[in-house]
C-alpha cells in the first residue's frame, strides 16, 4: 500500500518567496504547525511553526521576510511506494519528525508524521493484543 494512501493528508504549501506572515496564516487557517515549501510542485524545504516562533520571537527576522530566510532546505523525504518500515526507518535515522512524500517524478503528493506513525502502530498493538487474548480465551487460559 502506498504512503499517501496510508496518510491522505492534504499538506499545506507555499512558495520560498511567501513572507514569513503569510506562512503564519496559512498555518492558523488550516490549523497546521508545518508548511512544506515548493517549487514547481517539488518540496524544496520545509518550515514549522516552531521555526517561525524562534525566529520572529528573538527578532533574527521580521514578518515581511521571505520563508527561504529560515526553511530547513535539507529535506529528508519518501517515495509514496515506500513503506510503513521505511518511513519509520527514515524518521529515526534523519531525526526528523516529518517527512514529506513524493511520488516518482519528486512532486509532492503528502506528508507522514512522527505522530502519525505513533497513532497507527499503536492501533496496530492494540489489534494483536486483542488477537492474541482472544486466542488465550478460546484456548481456555
Amino acid at each position: 500500500m502506498q504512503l499517501d494512501s496510508i496518510f491522505p493528508k492534504r499538506v499545506i504549501t507555499a512558495g520560498p518567496d511567501s513572507q514569513l506572515y503569510e506562512i503564519a496564516q496559512l498555518m492558523e487557517q488550516h490549523g497546521v504547525g508545518t508548511v512544506v515549501i515548493t517549487r514547481d510542485e517539488r518540496p524544496v524545504g520545509i518550515v514549522t511553526d516552531r521555526d517561525l516562533a524562534l525566529e520572529l520571537g528573538t527578532g533574527r527576522f521580521v514578518r515581511s521576510e521571505p520563508v527561504r530566510a529560515i526553511m530547513s532546505e535539507a529535506i529528508t523525504t519518501i517515495g509514496r511506494h515506500e513503506g510503513i518500515l521505511g518511513a519509520t526507518r527514515r524518521l529515526c535515522n534523519s531525526a526528523v519528525r516529518r517527512l514529506p512524500i513524493v511520488d516518482d517524478d519528486g512532486r509532492l503528493v503528502g506528508l507522514v508524521s512522527l505522530d502519525d506513525l505513533l497513532i497507527l502502530l499503536g492501533h496496530e498493538i492494540g489489534n494483536l493484543a486483542a488477537a492474541v487474548g482472544q486466542e488465550l480465551v478460546l484456548a481456555g487460559r
